[in-house]
């Protein structure tokens, strides 16, 4: 269907991060904007949690935060993270930034707060928000989408110019969109599931350990993160597999877990004091990559964020990645007046870059749980970053690409993928740089790696 200066109206599914996100963006350009959320307005009823994964928020998200001029407001909660805090089983410490200076860190999100700061940007923009309103079933011929509140049982028919999936990796528009055609949805759930705990502020109100940091205590097949809140507080986050010892299958009471912690993390014990009623009290959540053959149906529908490519927390790019896919889809959406168009050509720009991120969240699980604290990988590590002193234009390193720069994802793999190889081959055996050929180095780098055009000055 084609869309006129009059008739550019738009149906967001879900009012999370990625729906207010897109609202903010459309009502911004002078579309009409509707959204429907079944949950009620956190605004109101609070933000329920247990679940949420802290957000890594990195320059990706930023930029699209700057094109809805919501940046400000998100930064005030944030806290910065210069790198990886790793808790050695022996109690050492170790910073392992991620990149040269503090010009180069990520930041800490509540999703909660950042989720109602961006609800409270696309009413002020103009978007309507529809809360209790829970997509039942769509009529893509008629283009009516039903909806039913839950508390009273009452249906809401409603009339749509062009609906978009921004409902999470349940989503419901994918459910109705499946009744109609097949888009080759397939889901892999990772062996490894994950649970929420919390440590609060100390006694005089100060964080209890390094705020500007993301703690990681890596034990090899299953670890335990802590990110930063603004209110003093971690969300500490342990990841274990599904069956084995230790696992969610043999760690099943609050005592338990205590056990577990006092063996393997016990440099936290003291900081979480109700690890006990915390694990009892928070669901355990499950891991997994979602992915579709298609994203859209013609011009009536399309999917963004996790209702199009869910995948699992461990490079933090699942909300950037999302917010990504907003300001491209409001791209293609302003360029054409055909929406079938527009849904085609954010489809084609944006699933192979989906692709290679959730790719390379799943290699950086095995990186964080298993390598950080392995003495190749640290010397790989050092290389990397003498190669990035050496050659800034051409060996940019991976963490950098995928968080300080806004190239492609696909782009940021390859490259990645390439300077790996390079990097294991002129460290393999070696215990330390001294003796490295460097004119060798140097020759792979430009014979590899050409001059990444975001890295010049």
């Amino acid at each position: 269907m084609d869309t006129t200066e009059d008739t550019r109206s738009i149906t967001i599914i879900g009012a999370g991060l990625a729906g207010a996100l897109l609202a903010t963006l459309m009502a911004r350009a002078g579309w009409r904007v509707d959204v429907f959320e079944k949950r009620g307005d956190p605004r109101v009823q609070g933000y329920a949690g247990g679940r949420s994964i802290n957000l890594a928020l990195t320059e990706r998200g930023r930029h699209a935060l700057r094109m809805a001029d919501a940046d400000d407001a998100v930064m005030r909660q944030a806290v910065m993270m210069r790198g990886r805090m790793v808790h050695a089983l022996d109690g050492r410490l170790q910073l392992q930034r991620y990149g040269r200076d503090d010009n180069e860190v990520i930041w800490s999100i509540h999703r909660g707060d950042l989720n109602i700061t961006l609800l409270d940007l696309a009413e002020k923009a103009g978007a309507t928000l529809h809360f209790n309103h829970r997509l039942d079933k769509v009529d893509f011929d008629g283009r009516i989408a039903h909806f039913a509140d839950d508390r009273d049982g009452s249906k809401h028919p409603t009339p749509f110019m062009a609906l978009v999936g921004a409902d999470g990796a349940g989503s419901s528009l994918r459910g109705a969109m499946l009744s109609q055609e097949d888009l080759g949805e397939r889901t892999e759930f990772l062996d490894h599931s994950y649970k929420e705990l919390e440590i609060p502020p100390s006694a005089d109100g100060s964080f209890m350990m390094e705020p500007n940091a993301l703690h990681i205590w890596p034990r090899g097949h299953y670890m335990c993160i802590a990110l930063p809140n603004d209110e003093r507080t971690f969300t500490v986050t342990l990841f274990l597999p599904n069956q084995g010892d230790p696992s969610f299958a043999s760690v099943r009471t609050g005592k338990d877990a205590k056990a577990l912690f006092l063996r393997d993390f016990p440099d936290a014990i003291p900081l979480i004091p109700d690890l006990e009623q915390d694990w009892e009290t928070n669901p355990t959540g499950l891991l997994a990559t979602l992915y579709l053959d298609r994203w859209h149906l013609g011009g009536q529908a399309v999917l963004l964020g996790d209702a199009a490519h869910a995948m699992v927390p461990f490079h933090g790019q699942g909300m950037n990645c999302a917010f990504e896919d907003c300001v491209s889809l409001a791209r293609h959406l302003q360029a054409t007046h055909s929406l079938a168009d527009a849904f085609a050509a954010f489809e084609a720009e944006r699933k192979p870059n989906a692709l290679a991120i959730q790719e390379m969240a799943l290699e950086n699980y095995v990186e964080m749980r298993d390598k950080v604290d392995d003495s190749g990988f640290l010397l790989q590590r050092e290389l990397e970053l003498a190669l990035q002193e050496r050659h800034p234009q051409r060996f940019v390193p991976h963490y950098t690409m995928v968080s300080f720069m806004r190239i492609p994802y696909a782009v940021a793999q390859h490259r990645s993928h390439v300077q790996r190889d390079l990097l294991v081959r002129h460290t393999v055996g070696r215990a330390s740089l001294d003796g490295v050929d460097w004119a060798a180095v140097d020759a792979d780098v430009h014979g590899l790696l050409p001059v990444l055009e975001e890295a010049v000055a």
